[in-house]
């Protein structure tokens, strides 16, 4: 077995659930052919490098899992056949590895992602106090900002032009 990761680009137009459905179809194709799924990142939309397929942003997911080539071959298939992948690439992250140490690897990041959204913490008061605290020194420094602005262009209206260098 082989640990890969794949990075597709999706339609940036398509909706959430219709992302969700694609999502469902690729996990299936990757249990269909044996695999093991560790991790499903969402890096959202950003803006292409150039245009694909008339658009000038993308979807962007990141898929990292275990299987064989016979695996990658047929995503890879399925990724063609579908309108809604504008591009995709896979890299073959390590050559030989025990589906045991893949099964592991999911357990911990099943268990980092669950840890994660319980350790989100939730905004205390006193948090809520020290971001208004922040707001006011940003506006104290853009007014600040501001006054220095004016006082260089009055300083610059009332200077005398310099004279010019003779030859």
């Amino acid at each position: 077995m082989r640990k890969y990761e794949t990075v597709f680009i999706a339609d940036p137009d398509m909706s959430d659930q219709a992302r969700e459905e694609l999502l469902e179809r690729v996990r299936g194709i990757i249990e269909r052919e044996n695999g093991i799924l560790l991790n499903v990142d969402e890096w959202g939309l950003k803006k292409l490098s150039y245009e694909i397929k008339k658009k000038l942003r993308g979807y962007y997911i990141c898929l990292t899992y275990g299987g064989t080539g016979a695996l990658v071959t047929e995503l890879e298939r399925n990724f063609r056949l579908s309108d809604l992948i504008m591009k995709f690439m896979t890299i073959l992250i390590t050559e030989h590895v025990t589906e045991e140490s893949l099964k592991q690897e999911a357990e911990e990041a099943k268990e980092a992602a669950r840890l994660a959204k319980e350790a989100a913490p939730q905004e205390t008061e006193e948090e809520t106090d020290q971001g208004d605290v922040k707001e006011n020194n940003d506006e104290a420094e853009e007014n600040a900002d501001d006054q220095d602005d004016t006082q260089e262009t009055e300083s610059e209206e009332t200077s005398e032009p310099a004279e010019e260098a003779k030859e």
